[in-house]
């Protein structure tokens, strides 16, 4: 008995080696490792805050003095004006801006990306800290804090859920099904018949532009939020799912069968999502995140949902991403020519 129990293991693990399941295995931990050590750690720089001041406001003499004086706290950005201090923020580059509080005179005004986040509890304590010690139990410096996501915890992380669902149809689910029918010889069989091959393409991408819009619309529904501008949100849904349907489909056509379609999603899959996701919560990430071709989608998806923005300040991202979808569906109608593995 012990001798066919062994003979099975040993057959299962062959079966798992082929299927590249054990790459999945080793890649997970190294990856999860890898991620960990790009987020920001709690070293002597972690209580510091960046803060950017304009250069053509009227800060009071003590404010400005206390701030310059306490380097080992706060790090100072001067920028031109309220709009290069937005930029500046939502490239993570700063994490605040401070302007004057015209309701309140000689006070200041807190510009930050999340009122909740650490980088906000940070400027405040240290402000706190800097007004004590320059003039004891007065009024607060920092009397008004805005912020441009707006909306609760549910909102702000809408943008996550979303690319997660795109990602999820592009790199899990199509592959899967192209790598199904060429194990199971249906695309031979259909390549019989009349049916072109850039139909069959065509076909596909269409299923999974149909899937992401109506996961992410039920999405919506559920969550009860939605974009201000609807058109603009529907459109470059439509861009991210053309985009990712195309790389999926591709992605299917390298591999043998089934098993192995799943795995190489997964690891493409959570390098493209953890990035993205994690970008606002780490100086490091937010640096490698651009790099990669799903922050092209979020990075809108977060504009629209939380700052309201509109397409057409994001006409590289809607081109970069049709663009890409182009070359994955050209790569796949290659190898359907050649019948790769087929």
């Amino acid at each position: 008995m012990m001798r066919n129990i062994l003979l099975l293991v040993s057959n299962d693990l062959a079966i798992a080696f082929k299927n590249k399941t054990f790459l999945l295995i080793l890649f997970i931990p190294l990856f999860v490792f890898a991620s960990l050590n790009l987020v920001d750690g709690s070293g002597t720089e972690a209580g510091k805050v960046r803060i950017g001041l304009v250069q053509n406001y009227a800060y009071a003499p003590e404010i400005t003095r206390s701030i310059n004086a306490a380097k080992q706290l706060v790090d100072v950005t001067w920028v031109q004006d309220e709009r290069d201090g937005v930029r500046q923020l939502k490239e993570h580059k700063i994490d605040g801006i401070l302007t004057n509080n015209d309701d309140v005179s000689g006070s200041l005004a807190l510009l930050v990306l999340k009122k909740g986040s650490i980088s906000t509890i940070a400027i405040m304590q240290n402000f706190a800290a800097l007004q004590k010690a320059t003039e004891g139990n007065n009024r607060d410096w920092i009397t008004s804090i805005k912020s441009l996501h707006q909306g609760g915890v549910q909102r702000e992380t809408l943008p996550t859920f979303v690319l997660m669902l795109v990602l999820l149809v592009g790199f899990i689910i199509l592959p899967a099904q192209v790598a199904e029918e060429k194990e199971k010889k249906l695309l031979l069989a259909l390549l019989q018949t009349p049916i072109h091959e850039v139909q069959w393409l065509i076909a596909k991408s269409i299923l999974g532009m149909v899937l992401i819009t109506t996961a992410v619309l039920f999405l919506h529904l559920l969550s009860k939020f939605g974009p201000v501008h609807l058109f603009d949100y529907i459109a470059i849904i439509l861009a991210g799912s053309f985009c990712f349907s195309a790389c999926g489909v591709f992605l299917g056509f390298l591999c043998r069968n089934q098993a192995s379609a799943r795995t190489l999603g997964v690891i493409i899959y959570l390098p493209l999502l953890l990035p993205a996701a994690m970008s606002d919560v780490s100086q490091k990430l937010t640096a490698v995140a651009p790099l990669l071709p799903s922050y092209q989608l979020y990075s809108p998806l977060q504009s629209m949902l939380l700052e309201n923005g509109r397409l057409a300040d994001m006409t590289f991202d809607w081109v970069y991403l049709f663009g890409l979808g182009l070359l994955m569906f050209y790569l796949a109608y290659l190898l359907m020519k050649r019948r790769w593995l087929m």
